[in-house]
Parts: C-alpha cells; structure tokens; sequence
C-alpha cells in the first residue's frame, strides 16, 4: 500500500513537472478558460435588444410622430432611417441594415380620431423565427400601451363614443411559418465545415513533427507555397464534399428552402475554406504536439462559434463584441449562408462580407507561408 501511495506520488510530481515545464501547455490551461468566460459570458444571451427598425410614415402627424417615438423610447428598437417606396423598404431587410419595419399609412391620424381603429404594417424579418416571436411580442406591448395611453386622453377629453385602437397586420418574412430549423440549418452546416477545416489541418503539420518525417521534408526541394498548398487542397475538397452533402440534408431532411444560388454558395464556401484551413496550419506550424493544436482549435472554435450570430443575435451584444464579431471569418459566412440560402440575396448583397472572407485567406495563407518558412530554415 505505502509502496503504491510513493509509486503515484513519484508519477503525480513528474506530472506536475512536465505540465508547467511545457509554455505552450500552462497558457491554454490558465488563459484562454478565463477569456473564454469573460468574452462568451457577455456574448452568448437570448435577450433581443437594439432591433434596428426601418420606418415608413405615410401619415407625417402628431400621433403618426408619437408613435414612432414609443417604438425609439422603449431601448428595444434603434430607428436606421426612413423611406416613401416599398422598394427601399425591402431593400433595407435584405441587407440586415433592418429586421422591422413599420408602416404608419396615410390618413392615421384621421381614422384613429373619426372611426376609432386604424392599421399600421410592421414587416418583420424572420430569419430567425425565435426573435421575430420576441420582436412581435415588443411591439405588440408597444402598440398596446399606446393604445391605452390615448384611449385615457380621449376619454378625458370627452371624445364620446369612440375610443381609438390601433389594429396590428404584421406579416413575417422569408420564414413566414417561423421554422426555427430554417434559421439554424444553415448555420450549423458553416460550424461543421469549420470543425472539419479547422481541426484536420490543425493536426496536419504537427503531427509531421511528432513522427519525425517534417525534417525529410525540409531537406528536400519543396518550396513552402508548394508544401502548404499539397496539405491544404485535400481538406478543402474534403470540406467541399462534407458542405455538399449537409446541403443534401438541409434540403431534403429539414426543407430548408434555397432562394439564391448554390453555385454563390459554392464560390463563398471554396473562399472560406482558405480561411480556415489557413489558420488551422497556421496552429499546426506554432504548436509541438497534435494535443496542443487540438487545445488551441477548440478554444478559437469555441469563440468563432459564440460570436457568431448562430444561437444569439449580435446586435444584442455589447458594443465590444459586436465590433470583435466583425473579425470573426465565421460570423461572415454564417450571415452569407442565411441570406443566400432564405432571402435569396445574390453577389451584390454579400459584397462586404465576402470581400472580408477574402481579405481574411489570403492574410491567413500568407501567414501559414511565412511561418513554415521558419520552422524548415
């Protein structure tokens, strides 16, 4: 017994040793936990606040004036601009510059007064069935104390029979039935491709190392651009195949529509393959074990997946994290993929996001280059 207690007293200090004698090791056991909880403790959240809201004022008056006021005051909607053309309208829903918008038509004022009814629009953006049931559950709270707040005031005043009400027509679109699956689809096939990308290739370049052949390959002829591209493309077309058949799925298990075009899927995806394969062997060069460059693939993975706008909305997060989601490659491609895929949105539409995605391989492939240039010198 005493000789079993030293036998693992003896392993539990070598051990101990070997952890913190490893500075790769000791920052992803006492680093990135804590920056994970501080970051994706304010970030991951349900609440659905600063809903940007597109508004429509046919009626320009007082009460038309009021009303778009209680939706501005209530620190659940932030006014982006306004507009007189349906087009516009529907131009701001697809770009996400709006998940609502509200149509006060003309004559608002005079029918409320004179008939005591009168009907506002509010066009909601269900891409997202869960906040759309949230957003519509606001403004019907908005409505309705408005409803009460003049209803007292005309009472008061003797207004006599009638008292005004405002009756709500909302209608929801590009997910009319709210299917929640129609929304996260999409987004979980952008999480698959990246595990598949990110953690392969992670362990690629390492695990050269841990067998040893990464010092045959250094004394031969091969250029680092040759080598990096030899490791990346099959991945990428492993990626491509493994995007193929969850499209497969989406399609025919969970019916989720595809309004635009799958070849703008493919041309979008085959880009941010780059970025992720790129950063995985970006890992792999800097890292000595595949445990290590699992560690370090996960903890981005983690964050990547959080500030991403799949669970929660991003412009429910603070100020700091939606402008951190702005150098997330994964929030680009999850917002790309619902937009093409449920709105129908085409190149134009995806421009900037697009342009970020490429900004972001060829920043990671050179990179990848520059490092393994080091490590065979």
């Amino acid at each position: 017994m005493r000789r079993s207690i030293t036998i693992i007293l003896v392993i539990l200090r070598k051990e101990f040793l070997q952890i913190f004698r490893n500075r790769g090791m000791l920052p992803i056991i006492f680093i990135m936990p804590f920056i994970q909880l501080l970051i994706l403790s304010n970030a991951a959240t349900f609440d659905v606040k600063n809903v940007p809201f597109h508004l429509q004022d046919f009626d320009r008056s007082s009460l038309s004036a009021k009303l778009a006021e209680q939706f501005t005051g209530s620190g659940y909607f932030r006014l982006t601009g306004e507009s007189f053309g349906s087009t516009q309208a529907i131009g701001e829903l697809v770009g996400r510059r709006a998940d609502l918008v509200l149509v006060i038509p003309k004559d608002f004022e005079r029918d409320l007064e004179v008939s005591g009814s009168a009907p506002v629009q509010l066009v909601i953006n269900a891409e997202d069935g869960f906040s759309a049931g949230v957003i519509q559950g606001y403004t019907s709270q908005i409505i309705a104390d408005f409803n009460r707040e003049h209803r007292a005031l005309f009472s008061a005043a003797g207004a006599g029979r009638v008292f005004p009400e405002i009756r709500i027509k909302s209608s929801a679109w590009y997910n009319p039935e709210l299917e929640y699956s129609h929304y996260m689809v999409p987004g979980i096939l952008v999480i698959l491709v990246t595990m598949v990308g990110l953690f392969l290739s992670g362990m690629n370049v390492v695990r050269e190392k841990e067998v040893g052949t990464i010092d045959q390959i250094n004394v031969t002829p091969v250029r680092s651009t040759e080598f990096i591209a030899g490791k990346i493309l099959p991945f990428w077309i492993i990626g491509l195949g493994e995007l193929s058949l969850g499209l497969f799925i989406a399609r025919f298990v969970f019916h989720v529509p595809m309004q635009g075009s799958y070849l703008l899927v493919y041309l979008v995806a085959s880009i941010y393959l780059l970025v992720v394969l790129g950063m995985g062997l970006l890992i792999s060069t800097v890292t000595e074990t595949q445990q290590q460059a699992m560690f370090i693939a996960w903890f981005f993975m983690v964050i990547f997946t959080l500030l991403s706008g799949l669970f929660t909305s991003i412009e429910s997060m603070p100020h700091w994290a939606r402008n951190m989601t702005m150098f997330n490659p994964v929030r680009h491609f999850v917002d790309i993929m619902r937009r093409v895929m449920l709105k129908g949105s085409g190149l134009a539409e995806i421009s900037r996001p697009l342009l970020i995605l490429c900004a972001y391989a060829v920043a990671m492939l050179s990179l990848a280059v520059n490092r393994y240039r080091k490590v065979s010198a």
